[in-house]
């Protein structure tokens, strides 16, 4: 076997976990029953090894994916010289079946438009990570894969039959047009074969996807006309890898995809980080998901309470579990021979001081959004901004989770007055509630005059990596003017925007992270958020035709299906790291809004909050504003 491009996989999924489906017809990776589960096809990381489950013409072929209009069910269609054939693929969620919590299971329905066009089908499911090759038996109406870490059964109105060895199944079939058939999946359990049932499964999947994606219906769009349709399939994307339970966001639901071939920049995502917090917060709200950012806001509060503030993780399972040690699996060769293959991430022992200022700017926008915090959120939030004041001029491992020795990165001193910065306003705007507000004043005033001082490099014009370095960049500081630390107009900002277009970006708008050493061999490829970043940054600062060609730029790598990896290769175009990524995603939703809100495009209401890191949106909360939630005496 060889290896798809990563643009050429489609991905569906229900809340629960996800699924890759190649343009071939094969879905090459899908952890089960959750997306941090191991996988049950990995044909993504060992094409020979690693199982997959294919459907496609037997002879050759073109194809063509797309998605249904504002859903997440995938259409591939294959045309070959005989005839014409698509297989929709989707996950269906709970609100599409009858059940609170259904098994996990992937519908495959195969319709042949024109005909006759012979098919072959290849079911070899391997648990475990590929590490446990299970038997595969005959059942009434498919077959039925079983080993000691699960069991996956394949329902089909199709003659499917174990292959010699009993490992595998398989078929070739010859439809007709207009014929139409199912393949049915169930991990744990079986899904009983009945077409009505599916095609109604199909359907209630269908409407439930479209009635949650954003439909401005005509009206005023945050994100304007022309960004429109990649904004509203990045917030389905997104939707895809919110845990349907906890609320939580998974980085990606892939691991080990390189960010350059060859490289062991290879890490396991299939986590919640805090640092995307407030851009998650703001992307849902903005595009009227207010229910999945007060989710992910009431998440930020449980981070808070459920740890000490020098103890808080950098990165979360996606049911609250920090209990995911990083190793190695040797068995696994890797995507293109791009080994090791990680599963756990070690992130999690981090010392990383910018997820207080993330978690807190989170809550901060949530409340600009409606949301409130009750007095013992308070207490805890307060804790937090009092461990920053002890503990901001600390080394850390910093927002990009080095691993040489921790250093004094100013991005993270930036996030540490970010902190302080919003739990002042906080504590200013609702009454009677107890803060140290001089002490914090003072920790502000005197982390931003180290950042002044030992932060900004005069010799680059620019602020530099860490404290007294005087040319080392990083693309995290693009968020200074986002998150309010000096207006974008400002001589620094302007100098830190150049720098980066001059020694970190590419003519293609494609930005990389950080100058120096990170402790890892190899380089990495330029992230799609970090180009983004400067896409804001630009907008921000008024340079909006700048901003607008390295956006539109930008878009130009994305699939055919509007997904975003990590990382880009600049000499191929491919994408690169694990794939679809949310923080690009959420990098896109807000680059569009930046835009749209510069161009003024859509006229916000007097009660619609200024974009994150507008100046006029931090000098004060809405007096009005239920701040603090007192309990009533029935709760």
């Amino acid at each position: 076997m060889q290896y798809n491009r990563l643009a050429e996989y489609g991905v569906i999924g229900d809340g629960n976990t996800v699924a890759l489906v190649g343009r071939d017809g094969s879905i090459d990776w899908c952890p089960l029953p959750h997306v941090e589960s191991p996988s049950v096809f990995a044909a993504l990381l060992d094409a020979d090894r690693g199982g997959h489950f294919a459907v496609r013409p037997t002879g050759s072929f073109d194809s063509v994916q797309r998605y249904r209009d504002r859903t997440n069910v995938l259409e591939t269609t294959f045309r070959a010289a005989s005839g014409e054939a698509t297989v929709t693929d989707f996950m269906p969620v709970a609100e599409a079946t009858e059940s609170d919590d259904p098994p996990p299971a992937v519908y495959r329905r195969l319709e042949c438009a024109d005909g006759p066009l012979e098919l072959e089908i290849r079911f070899e499911p391997r648990f475990d990570y590929a590490r446990e090759i299970p038997e595969v038996e005959s059942t009434g109406d498919g077959v039925v894969a079983t080993g000691d870490s699960g069991r996956a059964v394949l329902s089909s109105d199709l003659p499917i039959e174990p292959s010699a060895g009993g490992h595998a199944a398989s078929a070739t079939v010859r439809l007709e047009a207009d014929e139409r058939c199912w393949l049915v999946l169930g991990y744990g359990e079986g899904v009983p074969l009945a077409p009505a049932a599916h095609r109604e499964t199909l359907q209630r999947t269908v409407d439930y996807w479209r009635e949650w994606s954003h439909d401005c219906n005509g009206t005023d769009c945050p994100v304007g006309d022309q960004w429109h349709d990649l904004a509203v399939r990045s917030s389905l994307v997104l939707k895809l890898l919110i845990h349907r339970q906890s609320g939580a966001v998974c980085a990606a639901p892939t691991t080990s995809l390189p960010e350059d071939l060859g490289g062991v920049r290879n890490w396991d995502y299939r986590y919640n980080w805090i640092r995307d917090a407030a851009f998650t917060v703001r992307a849902l709200a903005e595009l009227g998901h207010l229910a999945e950012a007060q989710s992910y806001f009431q998440l930020c509060l449980d981070h808070c309470r459920e740890h000490d503030p020098a103890a808080v993780p950098p990165v979360y399972g996606l049911h609250g579990s920090s209990d995911f040690e990083e190793r190695v699996l040797d068995h696994l060769e890797g995507y293109r021979g791009s080994a090791p293959v990680r599963v756990g991430n070690a992130a999690r022992n981090q010392h990383q001081l910018d997820v207080y200022g993330e978690l807190i700017l989170a809550i901060y926008e949530a409340i600009r959004y409606g949301e409130a915090v009750t007095p013992n959120d308070w207490e805890v939030m307060r804790d937090l901004i009092d461990y920053v004041c002890a503990s901001w001029d600390e080394p850390d491992a910093g927002i990009w989770e080095v691993r040489s020795d921790p250093e004094q990165f100013v991005y993270s001193k930036v996030m540490c007055w970010t902190a302080l910065d919003r739990g002042i306003k906080l504590a200013e705007a609702a009454d009677g509630i107890d803060a140290p507000l001089e002490r914090w004043r003072t920790c502000r005033a005197d982390v931003r005059a180290a950042i002044l001082k030992r932060g900004v490099s005069d010799r680059a014009n620019s602020f530099v990596r860490t404290f007294g370095d005087e040319d080392t960049l990083d693309s995290a500081n693009l968020l200074v003017p986002v998150v309010g630390f000096l207006p974008p107009d400002d001589d620094r900002v302007q100098g830190t925007i150049d720098a980066t277009i001059d020694r970190l970006a590419t003519d293609d708008g494609l930005v990389r992270r950080y100058e120096g050493d990170d402790g890892l061999s190899g380089t990495d490829s330029p992230f799609v958020v970090t180009s983004l970043w400067l896409v804001t940054a630009l907008a921000l600062a008024g340079r909006t035709d700048e901003a607008t060609a390295r956006f539109e730029a930008i878009l130009e790598y994305a699939s055919p299906l509007g997904l975003l990896a990590e990382a880009v290769d600049p000499e191929t175009g491919d994408q690169r790291g694990n794939y679809p990524q949310a923080y690009s995603h959420i990098g896109l939703i807000n680059g569009a809004l930046s835009l749209a809100d510069t161009a003024g495009s859509s006229a916000p209401s007097p009660d619609t909050p200024a974009p994150l890191g507008r100046d006029e949106s931090l000098t004060a909360l809405d007096s009005s504003a239920e701040i603090i939630r007192r309990p009533t005496d029935t709760e």
